[in-house]
């Protein structure tokens, strides 16, 4: 049964034209939600799509780059092995002329009397040879007279210094050391006094 109020209308009704309100207030707010969300879910998948192709163009990127190192790596051992294969090329292309004046050295040794002139072939062969060492680096290490430094000298022999200002100091050298750019090729052996 519904009621009358005073104005005469039926209070089942106001409610029901109140309920019909709320409802289709709810409903314009659920549709006003549905177009939001599906403006987020737009936003969504475009910062996805987006996002998503960055990501390739980074792997891609990615294996480019590591494809270019690996080419690189491998030229660059293919280098290496070439340059240990060949490097000493230039070196024993200098070495060739001083091994052609020892051929003309030892031809005319066979033919020659004269023991000075042989003499001095081979001291200008010689001297020619430690010119083309000396431009390739190599320098003899002093030894006579210097202190004695494990460094660039081995002891081969220690004797008593003839001076007491010659102990610790090289007395004689028994094999000539030589230095490649100020490190060591070979220690001289040498004579200590003590």
């Amino acid at each position: 049964m519904s009621k009358m109020n005073f104005n005469g209308k039926n209070e089942t009704s106001e409610k029901d034209e109140h309920l019909n309100q709320e409802d289709a207030t709810n409903l314009q707010h659920e549709q006003e939600n549905a177009a939001e969300e599906t403006a987020a879910t737009d936003n969504v998948t475009e910062e996805l799509d987006a996002l998503k192709k960055k990501y390739n163009e980074l792997n891609d990127s990615h294996l480019r780059l590591m494809a270019e190192f690996d080419n690189y790596r491998k030229r660059t051992l293919r280098e290496k092995t070439d340059l240990i294969k060949n490097g000493g090329e230039a070196a024993l292309k200098g070495l060739l002329p001083v091994v052609d004046d020892f051929e003309r050295a030892l031809q005319n040794i066979r033919k020659s009397d004269d023991v000075e002139a042989v003499k001095e072939g081979v001291e200008l062969i010689y001297s020619k040879f430690m010119a083309y060492l000396a431009q390739q680096g190599v320098k003899a290490i002093e030894a006579v007279g210097q202190p004695f430094d494990t460094e660039l000298f081995e002891a081969v022999a220690t004797i008593p210094a003839p001076e007491p200002g010659l102990k610790g100091k090289i007395l004689d050298c028994v094999q000539t050391g030589y230095t490649l750019n100020d490190r060591v090729l070979r220690h001289a052996k040498v004579v200590v006094g003590e």
